[in-house]
């Protein structure tokens, strides 16, 4: 097993991704652990949205980094409390539980630690054995949680960690849970972090860490952590939250560098696929991402069987089959998902919606729900209670708003604004037709009241056909049937809240669902949802005509240049590079890179920089 272990190892930090470069490990026949003393490791998670059975591993990947003798920190980005049953079920109790069985040291608040409101983060914070940490997060004026923490390691390197809430929080959670609850954004956001900044390293902390649930996301724009770093100066690492985002998204939004400015940014997924590792030394830092699947090392014990232990009592609850469906329904974000079309699962949601109200005595028109707030697919076979919850996670009910066809058309042209990038607000549709153009410009008006979103100055991109069978009438009153957190003017849906009339029918969404698909389906889910129904049509911008591809040239290793007597050359660091592949070029072997790094005087783990000029010896 250590063997088995050893080699993932060197193979991962052969080619990690370093602050300025890569670096490598230790090869294959070695077989031994890395000697880590005096290096600090960051572990990192974000987004669980609860996948428990990865919390025993990410114990194990910190007992083993201690084991290599370095100092080990354990931090989550936000969104651990909510996502699957094995942690909204309890609203968040197990998974706290389970974090403080893997030994987390800090966490960041995510828009989801508010799904069940405030009282009840309170309490959770509480049963925490780490920080909560929320530097932009005030409850009446004041900061509601803890906003830094300073972790001193051994060699008396101290590190300032703060955390950071995405301000979208406001419209995200139900403005009912929240009263009294506020989240600073843009440049007021962007000033609370640079006193963090500027307070911590007073303190003397030389590593400031920041651990952020932003995300890059076009829809945050504004209040990403790319936004917020361009404006703070002084943030050696940022861990990010919020957009589910791996290694090669952030590297995508960063030119590649995985960098802004001089800061590194990183992030790791979501429901714990991978687990973020960084590496710190005196003059080096380094990043990767470690598939949990993948993984060797054998899960803790303890928190391996308290995980399985809440699993099985969700299956027990939540296991039996009481339907079944033809086809997959299709519960993705996006691409061609949720949060950027029209699809099979959100015909079938919005259409119980309707039934649902009609069976309470209510004469609607039609009914919208937030793409964002279906966070599941249902695959083909059988249909349990545990898939209708884990689609639907949060506790929602059946409400009823009336509005104008204007107030119903605003709503769909500020719920669609970046379409089609994904946007949480995109709605899912029954009883209305319509379309958005997406070559046309959002009119961004201003900011709706406590909101991170704007208002159309004007209504450019969307078209309705019809409501409730008829043509679209833009000063009729139409009923319609949605969730109460849109009632509440959550996400784009401030016009909802404004509504003429606004009132909750107080009936979980996930119980409509079920009784739909039972009652009036007859438990299966047939030929009618076998696809979309082209009740939602997305007119995309036509692309610009491409230019003839150009051929591409390989990267070479830059040539060796003379570097004195001995037959020793020298070899200047160029981006991508790592150890073992420079050793495979002059040696024809990368297992040789050892005699590289011993005559650089390079150690474990073996970090290299763009620029830095190699003695290579002799062959």
């Amino acid at each position: 097993m250590k063997k088995l272990l050893s080699l993932f190892l060197t193979v991962a930090m052969a080619c990690s991704l370093a602050v300025t470069a890569s670096a490598a490990e230790e090869p294959a026949a070695a077989a031994s652990d890395p000697d880590l003393t005096g290096s600090i490791v960051i572990l990192h998670t974000n987004d669980v949205h609860g996948g428990i059975a990865g919390y025993a591993q990410v114990a194990a990947q910190k007992q083993y980094y201690q084991k290599c003798g370095a100092y080990v920190l354990l931090f989550d980005a936000g969104d651990f409390i909510q996502g699957d049953p094995t942690v909204s079920a309890s609203q968040g109790e197990t998974a706290v539980e389970l974090m403080n069985l893997a030994g987390y040291d800090a966490a960041a608040l995510g828009n989801h630690e508010f799904d069940y409101g405030y009282d009840n983060l309170v309490k959770l914070s509480r049963k925490a054995k780490f920080p909560i940490l929320s530097a932009n997060t005030l409850y009446n004026g004041k900061t509601a949680f803890g906003d830094n923490k300073i972790f001193t390691a051994p060699d008396g390197t101290r590190i300032g960690v703060f955390g950071l809430e995405t301000p979208e929080t406001a419209t995200k959670a139900h403005p009912g849970k929240i009263k009294g609850v506020t989240f600073p954004a843009g440049q007021e956001m962007f000033k609370i972090a640079q006193n963090q900044v500027n307070a911590l390293k007073s303190q003397g902390c030389g590593r400031i860490v920041c651990l952020g649930h932003l995300g890059i996301d076009s829809e945050s724009a504004g209040n990403r952590s790319i936004d917020l770093l361009n404006a703070v100066k002084g943030i050696d690492i940022f861990i990010d939250g919020h957009s589910h985002s791996d290694l090669e998204a952030v590297k995508a939004a960063t030119n590649g560098t995985g960098k802004v400015g001089d800061t590194l940014l990183t992030s790791t997924g979501t429901k714990l696929a991978s687990i973020g590792c960084i590496i710190m030394d005196k003059d080096s830092i380094s990043v990767k991402s470690l598939p949990t699947a993948e993984l060797t090392t054998t899960p803790d014990k303890v928190v391996a069987a308290r995980a399985a232990a809440i699993q099985k009592q969700i299956d027990d609850d939540y296991g039996t089959v009481f339907a079944k469906t033809t086809y997959e329904l299709n519960g993705a974000k996006a691409p061609n998902g949720n949060r950027d079309g029209e699809t099979n699962l959100g015909n079938l949601i919005t259409d119980a919606l309707i039934w649902g109200a009609r069976q309470n005595g209510e004469a609607v028109d039609a009914a919208v729900t937030n793409g964002g707030g279906i966070r599941a697919t249902i695959k083909a076979g059988d249909i349990t209670k545990k898939d209708v919850n884990t689609v639907l996670p949060f506790g929602n009910t059946l409400s009823i708003v009336k509005v104008t066809g204007a107030e119903l058309l605003e709503a769909l042209e500020a719920s669609t604004y970046c379409t089609p990038d994904a946007l949480g607000g995109f709605p899912q549709v029954s009883g209305i037709a319509f379309t958005v153009d997406t070559a046309k410009t959002y009119d961004a008006g201003s900011l709706y009241p406590d909101s991170t979103y704007h208002a159309p100055k004007s209504i450019n991109r969307v078209t309705i056909q019809s409501v409730g069978g008829k043509p679209f009438d833009a000063k009729a009153v139409y009923t319609i049937a949605t969730n109460d957190f849109m009632a509440a003017g959550g996400d784009t849906y401030y016009a909802f809240k404004t509504a003429s009339a606004n009132y909750d029918i107080g009936v979980p969404m996930d119980e409509v669902l079920m009784d739909y698909i039972t009652t009036e389906l007859k438990g299966v889910v047939g030929d009618t949802y076998a696809k979309s129904q082209g009740r939602i049509t997305v007119v995309k911008a036509e692309a610009p005509a491409e230019e003839p591809a150009k051929p591409v040239t390989p990267p070479a290793v830059k040539p060796a240049e003379p570097a004195g007597d001995g037959g020793e050359t020298s070899y200047t660091v160029v981006s991508g590079d790592c150890l073992w592949n420079i050793s495979y070029h002059f040696y024809g072997s990368g297992a040789k890179f050892t005699r590289i790094a011993s005559a650089n005087g390079l150690k474990p783990p073996y970090l290299i920089n763009i620029g830095q000029v190699l003695v290579i010896p002799a062959a």
